[in-house]
């Protein structure tokens, strides 16, 4: 069976609820598939002790400030999921779920979503599927060597899962940091950073990154040098626990080996460090295999856009994927104003087909 709609958003995490809050608005007849079981997108599996870089005041959707979570500065993940499940409800936006896209492919002036529970056809898509869903494994030598257990960010929980071990924790940004502290005091822990980690002010936090991620997208769009942003000021924010973890000691980097082996790793030097458990905290790519049939990837895999839109489908939006499709866009405070403009262009085209 085939459906229609005007607009077809693709996720259902705060990126895709983002979208449909400015469909809505607008008059736009859409639909959000998403592959999810539940509402709340990537926040509902990632790591027991995860907590929002800030206050929920500054971490809310269009529309909708998130409420405070008692006894929590920053609010944690579950509250995080309840927010977004409260804001699916309150504005009634038509999600499906668990439905997932397999491909989106031309079908003359519409667009045509093929995914395991039928066909859609649009005249506009947003994809708004994060990062999440494709982890990040740089090519280290020895990997297949190893004979303990090695698995990315997205697979942590709980430092009880690791109790009394050896454990190193690749990665120098804030999910690196985050479990590191989270595992500092329970295991024998390495923390293996690239460069050495530049913690931010203890006072700067999320409202600071997101000021400097716009004004640095505002200095680009002006075609000034003087950007700035965010790497300008640091890496990892030290929300409590890493501070505490730091001032007391426990967060000392140590540079990136240059091999795994059976039982370990092997620094350039030639220095040995006995490992049971690798932790891969190295990042994420965009999750956009659904797109691959439209051919939108240049010669060295990057899509190029103007805004939010495609440049070679204008019909195609990119919502959520970080500064590359707006200022702080992978973040609740920042999706917002990427998503009015996304939303906004499909209307127009939708009045000029009309």
């Amino acid at each position: 069976m085939t459906h229609t709609a005007q607009a077809v958003v693709i996720g259902g995490g705060q990126a895709g609820l983002a979208a449909g809050y400015h469909l809505r608005r607008l008059g736009v007849d859409f639909v959000i598939l998403d592959a999810q079981a539940e509402a709340g997108g990537a926040w509902q599996h990632t790591w027991d002790s995860l907590h929002l870089f800030s206050p929920a005041a500054y971490s809310s959707l269009p529309g909708r400030p998130m409420p405070i979570q008692v006894g929590e500065t920053y609010p944690d993940a579950g509250h995080v999921v309840g927010y977004l499940t409260e804001y699916e409800r309150r504005y009634e936006l038509p999600v499906h779920r668990p439905v997932r896209v397999d491909g989106v492919h031309r079908e003359g002036e519409f667009l045509r979503v093929e995914t395991n529970s039928g066909a859609w056809r649009a005249r506009a898509v947003i994809s708004a599927t994060g990062t999440w869903w494709r982890p990040f494994l740089p090519a280290v030598p020895g990997q297949s060597d190893f004979r303990g257990h090695q698995l990315h960010t997205v697979e942590y929980r709980s430092p009880s899962d690791f109790a009394g071990q050896r454990v190193i924790i690749v990665g120098g940004g804030n999910s690196g940091a985050q479990i590191a502290a989270d595992l500092a005091y329970d295991t024998e822990l390495t923390w293996v950073t690239q460069r050495p980690p530049r913690f931010l002010a203890d006072d700067i936090d999320g409202r600071a990154l997101f000021d400097a991620a716009t004004a640095r997208r505002r200095a680009l769009d002006e075609r000034r040098t003087d950007t700035g942003g965010v790497a300008s000021l640091g890496d990892i924010v030290a929300v409590p626990p890493v501070r505490e973890a730091r001032d007391a000691g426990l967060l000392k980097a140590s540079p990136m080996f240059v091999r795994l082996e059976a039982d370990g790793v092997v620094w350039a030097d030639g220095t040995r460090a006995h490992a049971d458990t690798v932790i891969w905290c190295t990042g994420f790519r965009p999750a956009l295999a659904h797109l691959a049939p439209l051919g939108l990837r240049g010669r060295r895999g990057h899509i190029a856009t103007e805004g939010t839109r495609a440049v070679d489908e204008p019909r195609i939006h990119f919502l959520g994927y970080g500064d590359w499709t707006g200022p702080a866009s992978a973040t609740l405070i920042g999706v917002g104003r990427p998503a009015r403009d996304a939303a906004r262009d499909i209307a127009e085209l939708l009045t000029n087909d009309r």
